[in-house]
């Protein structure tokens, strides 16, 4: 009788592997510069693609910790005013007399605060969902920043704060660098860690999660407090990026990165997504934006488009999902 061995490695497949969901989002990303290229012909140059993303890149660091939350199964539409509030409260500190590193290390615990209240509602109050609590988190925060500054700017940051948004390591810009940092930590943990497994997990199946001893509570405050970290490190760019701060900073940044975020691949199902996806989605919108900005499109336009990429993506994704279900 002939031995039979088992693997639980499947034999790779080239028609798999190549339509994957991140082939698309590359060839997208490939048009968007030829696009663009056509529209200005001094666009394809070094230059442009090491500096241009220092205009949207405040945003993309988000991104990560939303790509958590939606793997989860659930969404988080008051970052943008946890941006706002956090920035209105730095540029406080630092005009009330605290030194500008030391408002900066209190923005970074003070948009985690920020976003551990939003996970300490979800875990004390299941009942609701994330949508209802973090739309109640969203009008809070900005009407705190309102309140604070009312309809005035904060500003007069000492000159070395500049760096932060247009500073250079060698060519590189240092937001680029930090970003890179960024997407290499929160990939392996995704990936590699036992934390990225058990957020696939709760998010495919949360009860069975739940009852096999998981502690669930815990991941939503490890997410949320990740999420509100990432939110100040947003603030921080952006207010050094504007050189001052008002209520209405990052104003529909909310729906820019769960766009990125979605049109990355990652399922508002919960449950699958992988950061390379949203990767490539970061750059596609932020570089189709500054293409639109070349041809002078408004903001509303912009907004437009995005909200119709948002439901492309939603669609073609779904459809995805269903053939893979099917049976063959």
């Amino acid at each position: 009788m002939a031995d039979r061995t088992l693997s639980l490695e499947k034999p790779w497949n080239w028609k798999i592997f190549f339509l994957q969901w991140e082939w698309l989002l590359a060839v997208i990303f490939i048009l968007v510069h030829v696009i663009n290229s056509i529209i200005s012909p001094w666009y394809l140059n070094v230059g442009t693609f090491l500096n241009a993303p220092m205009n949207f890149l405040d945003k993309a660091f988000i991104v990560f910790p939303m790509m958590m939350v939606i793997i989860l199964g659930k969404i988080d539409i008051s970052v943008a005013s946890n941006v706002a509030l956090t920035s209105v409260l730095m540029a406080l500190l630092y005009n009330a007399g605290c030194p500008m590193p030391l408002a900066i290390i209190a923005a970074l615990f003070i948009g985690m605060i920020l976003g551990g209240i939003n996970s300490l509602l979800l875990i004390k109050f299941p009942e609701l969902p994330a949508m209802i609590v973090t739309l109640a988190t969203m009008t809070i925060y900005r009407g705190a920043a309102y309140v604070i500054l009312k309809d005035q700017a904060s500003g007069g940051f000492p000159k070395w704060f500049e760096f932060f948004a247009w500073g250079h390591v060698g060519p590189f810009p240092f937001i680029l660098l930090v970003f890179t940092a960024a997407a290499v930590i929160f990939g392996i943990v995704l990936h590699k860690t036992g934390f990225g497994r058990t957020l696939y997990g709760m998010g495919s199946n949360y009860l069975a999660c739940k009852y096999s001893g998981v502690k669930t509570g815990r991941i939503f405050m490890i997410v949320g407090l990740l999420t509100g970290l990432m939110c100040a490190v947003c603030a921080i760019f952006l207010t050094s990026r504007m050189g001052s701060t008002r209520p209405n900073v990052a104003l529909s940044y909310e729906l820019e990165v769960i766009a990125m975020v979605v049109l990355g691949g990652v399922s508002t199902s919960g449950g699958t997504g992988r950061i390379i996806g949203p990767l490539l989605a970061v750059f596609i919108i932020g570089f189709l934006n500054y293409g639109l900005g070349l041809m002078n499109v408004s903001a509303q336009v912009i907004l437009i488009i995005l909200g119709l990429l948002l439901i492309l993506s939603v669609l073609a994704m779904n459809v995805q999902i269903n053939r893979k279900k099917s049976p063959a």
